[in-house]
């Protein structure tokens, strides 16, 4: 069971959002919340396995709630889903830098959203192409980060591999077929880049390795 947490100011959107998630056999809305602070106390009252925030909100908005969820030990297991009105923009890039796992827009088709729960709850990164694409043309323009740069000498270079794949938007099955390895060692050299890179998640990752200039811009 994938449980959900709510939180937006807006009491239409967490209905309509509840109505479809509690549909589904495999998952449950555990709570909402219509402001930042009081959704923070209910993710740590319920642990939920993924938070569905709003970006803008009274009281906290949703980079700091997602802040404090990220620098919270105990609340490692929740993936922050940042909800938005506008795709993405700065908010949301500085709610990918805080710890979110990806973002979603508000008017989203009822199977993509249900979809995007199940990805979330897998621990992959929320990261459509077009955001891929964005995320690229925003951090190609700015100087390289030295720390993150500093954390990617000391990856291997087939951690370094896997993780530029990552930020092509492939999947475990898909880096492990373009590497000739399995998708468990895939999932290996992942999983120890991001502990030596401090990254939360798969979304982190992607964004550090654009910011390093680990991985180059393309032209399509």
């Amino acid at each position: 069971m994938i449980r959900v947490l709510l939180v937006d100011d807006q009491p239409l959107i967490r209905g309509g959002f509840r109505a479809l998630l509690d549909i589904e056999d495999d998952i449950q809305v555990v709570a909402e919340a219509a402001d930042g602070s009081a959704g923070l106390a209910l993710v740590r009252q319920h642990r939920p396995d993924i938070a569905l925030i709003d970006i803008q909100m009274p009281v906290m908005d949703g980079i700091e709630m997602t802040r404090r969820i990220a620098a919270d030990p105990a609340l490692a297991g929740v993936h922050v889903v940042i909800l938005t009105n506008y795709g993405l923009d700065e908010y949301v890039f500085n709610a990918l830098r805080a710890g979110a796992a990806g973002s979603l827009v508000k008017d989203i088709e009822p199977e993509d959203l249900l979809h995007a729960m199940r990805v979330a709850a897998r621990g992959d990164a929320l990261l459509a192409p077009s955001i891929t694409r964005k995320l690229i043309d925003r951090y190609v323009t700015q100087p390289l980060d030295t720390g993150t740069t500093t954390g990617l000498r000391e990856l291997t270079n087939r951690e370094r591999e896997a993780v530029a794949l990552v930020a092509q938007g492939l999947s475990n099955d898909q880096i492990a077929d373009r590497m000739v390895i399995s998708p468990l060692t895939a999932k290996t050299h992942i999983n120890r880049a991001m502990v030596k890179l401090h990254a939360r998640d798969r979304a982190q990752l992607v964004v550090l390795a654009y910011e390093s200039g680990l991985e180059a811009p393309r032209n399509s």
